[in-house]
């Protein structure tokens, strides 16, 4: 088996884990929320349960995440109402994203625990991530660089514009 190394992953893993230990009040998501400076913070919508917010180290350019406002690490530890505001969320995701970009498919998941890869493990989140067809390249295994072809504002703006349009 091949692999391939994407340091710049292992970089942002620690950064965020020295900010983060365990405690509720060093929660870079629960500091997004309570400032309530959507623009600044890249918070798409805001809905009863959870938020869908732009990770700012994106995988590919319009890569979103459905947050919990709840501090809860566990995705089973989430109420029925939690978990039907999420899905409602990602589904509102895929729609503005469909609208603003055009991608041919998207990887949708959460990486639960910190050995499957989370980056904050202890605030559950999940991960809508477009992709299109040829999207993948080896600049990032070889060059230690993730080409992102537009920038985090530019993007926050089709999307947000795209959901007022929707109606949210």
């Amino acid at each position: 088996m091949e692999r391939l190394w994407s340091p710049w992953r292992s970089k942002y893993i620690e950064s965020i884990s020295d900010k983060n230990d365990g405690a509720h009040k060093n929660c870079i998501f629960c500091e997004k929320f309570s400032e309530r400076d959507d623009e600044k913070n890249l918070v798409i919508f805001r809905g009863k349960f959870s938020a869908i917010i732009m990770n700012i180290y994106p995988y590919n350019s319009g890569h979103l995440m459905i947050v919990p406002y709840v501090h809860k690490a566990n995705f089973e530890d989430l109420t029925a109402g939690e978990t039907a505001d999420v899905m409602s969320q990602v589904a509102l995701s895929i729609k503005a994203l469909r609208i603003t970009s055009h991608p041919d498919g998207f990887n949708f998941g959460a990486n639960l625990g910190k050995v499957s890869g989370a980056g904050i493990a202890d605030h559950v989140h999940f991960h809508v991530v477009p992709r299109w067809n040829g999207d993948t390249n080896f600049m990032t295994a070889i060059g230690e660089t993730k080409i992102i072809s537009e920038e985090l504002n530019e993007t926050y703006k089709k999307l947000t514009d795209a959901l007022a349009a929707m109606g949210h």
